[in-house]
């Protein structure tokens, strides 16, 4: 009978999102991981198969966390109020190894090579972008935003200011919180 892993792979998954996130692909060698997730190499291709896999589930992780995160301010404060908090959200955790967003830092990096994980990256960038879309109707919905507006311009605007926010945020002597507030108060003008 085979053995139980005695480890947690949510944990060992998010362990790694982080080191990917803070290193990048290319800049993660296996050592690391392995070092990161106390497995010996046996181990680690036993729970994940290789390295782009454990990256593809590290990539779902993160984009899964964003998307809770988001779901969680509308829960609180509606549509319109959670696409406004979301900015300074996204720049003021402390606790994330890179203020960057990962998928598109992985895309920068990884798109030049045609490497499979820079399609998965925009792919998961490309669902987040569909989630704001809703977030923007659901508002013009409740009277919070104008009809006039496409939701899905308003999102591919959104998304790539809070990408070019989530860059200023490692730019040193860059006041990335006061670029938030200008996303979240231009977005009371709608």
């Amino acid at each position: 009978m085979p053995r139980k892993p005695n480890y947690d792979r949510t944990d060992l998954i998010n362990r790694s999102r982080d080191l990917f996130w803070q290193r990048g692909w290319a800049g993660t060698s296996l050592k690391d991981l392995e070092a990161v997730l106390h497995m010996k190499p046996g181990s680690f291709y036993a729970a994940f198969g290789s390295k782009d896999a454990l990256f593809e589930l590290a990539m779902a992780q993160y984009a899964a966390d964003g998307l809770a995160r988001i779901n969680a301010l509308v829960e609180k404060h509606g549509a319109l109020k959670a696409l406004q908090r979301f900015p300074m959200m996204a720049i003021d955790n402390d606790d994330a190894p890179a203020k960057a967003c990962m998928l598109s830092k992985t895309l920068l990096e990884l798109q030049a090579h045609k490497h499979p994980l820079a399609k998965e990256a925009n792919q998961h960038l490309l669902r987040m972008e569909g989630s704001f879309a809703d977030l923007f109707a659901q508002a013009q919905s409740c009277g919070d935003i104008d009809d006039a507006h496409d939701p899905k311009v308003l999102a591919r605007r959104y998304q790539s200011d809070l990408l070019g926010l989530r860059v200023s945020a490692e730019r040193e002597g860059c006041d990335a919180r006061a670029i938030a507030t200008e996303i979240a108060d231009s977005l009371a003008r709608l």
